[in-house]
């Protein structure tokens, strides 16, 4: 197990690496065909050329590579490697603020959105899948294909905006013209977008629009597995023991069923953080993928490259995490 850790661990290296040398060059491009961002600071005035130079040099769009179009710039890429892992130093966004600084007033935003969208799609997602797969072509099971078919189809964008009207703006009147509703409910919960006195409540329609797309995903794959499992030999040899059904489905059949689902959600944890750029922007919420948005919008290199990094680094771990979860819902897998 210590040497399956280290091995894996070791993997994130060139992982990161990659990661960050992509967006090096990609931001590197934008800078040489769009011009230096530094000059956007001053929107239609015309800026001192001495001041222009101070603060160029200061955000480090000073070096020459990035004049000459296509040039890959590895000497800035070197710079910027020891940066951050000598002096975790990913540097400053135009306004001169350090990127940790504003990732980690993004970052808790971005989490308790996340959380909330876990939560709501392993529980609802695996209760449903398990209710169709064991009912496979009663009511129940043709209500949850046809509900999680309409929900992976409709864009992640629409119906955000779709909740933000109808659920925040309509339906939150109502409930704000109610006396007796708490107005935690009414304006919190219940907001069109994100509320700072309700810093949590008002997280909380967010997380479940950013979850709804792998809930489904995820009650259809629980269904799947448990459809296979609940045919196997190993069930029915369970069954013929004389276990309750209660065992049989809760410890044998659920317990093999839900590897392949918590592979998705592992998978999907990181997904839904990068995912969270456009139910931030819908619901107005401070988070990573705001922060990113309006960083790439204004050509500040550092902060989608500190940004991402760390995003990347955040879906190898939880992935390690998965992979040895497997031991624990399958004894009979072993890492040597």
């Amino acid at each position: 197990m210590g040497r399956y850790i280290i091995r894996r661990l070791l993997q994130f290296i060139p992982t990161a690496l990659g990661t960050m040398l992509l967006l090096h060059y990609i931001t590197s491009l934008a800078i040489q065909f769009s011009g230096n961002p530094v000059r956007a600071l001053f929107g239609d005035r015309q800026p001192d050329p001495a001041m222009v130079a101070a603060i160029t040099e200061r955000l480090g769009y000073d070096d020459p590579c990035l004049s000459q179009k296509g040039n890959p710039c590895f000497g800035l890429f070197w710079d910027r490697l020891q940066n951050v892992f000598l002096h975790f130093d990913f540097g400053i966004n135009l306004r001169q603020q350090d990127v940790t600084d504003l990732v980690a007033n993004a970052l808790p935003f971005t989490l308790k959105i996340v959380v909330v969208a876990v939560i709501f799609e392993a529980i609802v997602g695996i209760t449903a899948g398990v209710i169709a797969g064991l009912r496979g072509g009663s009511f129940a099971d043709y209500l949850v294909k046809i509900s999680t078919v309409f929900l992976i189809s409709v864009p992640i964008f629409v119906l955000g905006i779709v909740v933000r009207e109808y659920v925040g703006v309509k339906f939150g009147n109502t409930l704000r013209g109610v006396d007796w509703i708490p107005d935690v409910i009414s304006s919190g919960v219940f907001a069109s977008g994100y509320k700072l006195e309700y810093p949590f409540a008002s997280l909380i329609i967010p997380g479940l629009v950013l979850g709804a797309t792998s809930l489904a995903t995820t009650a259809r794959l629980t269904r799947t597995s448990i459809m296979e499992n609940i045919r196997a030999d190993y069930v029915r040899t369970a069954k013929a023991k004389g276990l309750a059904n209660k065992r049989v489905v809760g410890v044998h059949t659920l317990r093999n069923s839900l590897i392949p689902v918590i592979t998705y959600l592992g998978v999907d944890l990181g997904g839904l953080m990068g995912g969270a750029v456009v139910t931030e922007t819908i619901f107005n919420v401070p988070g990573i993928g705001r922060l990113v948005t309006q960083a790439a919008r204004s050509g500040e290199a550092p902060v989608v490259i500190g940004v991402v990094t760390m995003l990347a680094l955040v879906f190898l771990v939880t992935n390690l995490i998965v992979d040895l979860l497997y031991a624990v819902l399958d004894p009979r897998i072993r890492y040597e």
